[in-house]
């Protein structure tokens, strides 16, 4: 299989699954290799026999959906993301949910191996609460639609890269060295739930206080399920909430009920709306 053959092959299944061959240009050889795989233990020698497959036994497409689960995480990964949070929106966060007496919830949608949601609970118990008397307690909810990768974020031990933009200081306090691994110490586990969710069909109940989808809806998916994603996201988001997107993506449509922030762009805060006719209207063609 040469990599033209795989790119035609992807540009024709992509939109089967309801994702966009855009999102996935740059990481085709990752998927391609996975596929290539698929194909030598299914025994089929080439892409066209492998298209006959598919479209005579439907089951196999959820085995090539698997193949498409793009994997890339790591801690602080793009840093100036994590700066802004720990700085801006985890306080104002935390001010917020003390005043009305509740626990602060957030959703890592997408998390991969758990590299995201763990840093969020780092940053609130070693940052966000050393200044905050009493503490308000902090629920994660974190989903993916790779369960392989779920069990390894359960796990919740990394190799050294996946810290490499991880402050020292917060190494030091949050993590135990066992061999060559660095695993995340108990009580920064605790409050983060993982659940195998695939983001086109589910989503946790909410409401949250920020929502990061990085790198997943936003890259992959195709426009019109861009769109709905969108649209329950803003329908889980609390008043004042945020959303936090990847730095290279963009929102599918304009929403004036989510500004973007000065300091970081690709996180967006939701607007209080004083009357339903400032509320923001994303028209989903049907």
């Amino acid at each position: 299989m040469s990599d033209t053959e795989c790119i035609a092959f992807l540009q024709w299944a992509l939109p089967k699954l309801n994702l966009r061959w855009a999102g996935f240009r740059k990481v085709h050889r990752q998927v391609c290799k996975r596929l290539k795989r698929r194909m030598s233990d299914l025994h089929i020698a080439d892409l066209t026999a492998y298209r006959a497959r598919l479209e005579a036994d439907p089951a196999e497409w959820r085995a090539l959906d698997e193949c498409c689960h793009v994997t890339i995480s790591r801690f602080f990964r793009e840093k100036r993301v994590f700066e802004v949070l720990r700085t801006c929106v985890l306080p104002e966060i935390a001010a917020r949910a003390g005043r009305e007496g509740r626990p602060a919830c957030m959703w890592s949608a997408g998390c991969a191996s758990g590299e995201e949601p763990f840093t969020l609970k780092i940053l609130w118990d070693l940052e966000v609460m050393n200044s905050r008397p009493g503490g308000v307690p902090l629920s994660i909810i974190a989903t993916d639609a790779d369960a392989a990768m779920l069990a390894r974020a359960r796990k919740a031990c990394f190799a050294a890269s996946s810290l490499r933009e991880l402050p020292p200081p917060l190494i030091e306090q949050a993590f135990d060295r066992t061999g060559p691994r660095y695993c995340v110490k108990p009580q920064y586990r605790d409050g983060i739930g993982f659940l195998h969710q695939d983001l086109r069909s589910d989503t946790p109940a909410g409401p949250f206080d920020l929502i990061l989808c990085r790198y997943a809806a936003f890259t992959y998916f195709a426009p019109l399920l861009q769109k709905q994603v969108l649209l329950r996201f803003l329908e889980l988001l609390l008043p004042d909430g945020y959303l936090a997107i990847g730095g290279d993506e963009q929102l599918p449509v304009d929403c004036a009920a989510l500004v973007p922030l000065a300091r970081a762009p690709q996180i967006f805060k939701k607007e209080r709306m004083p009357s339903k006719a400032g509320r923001a209207q994303i028209k989903i063609p049907f």
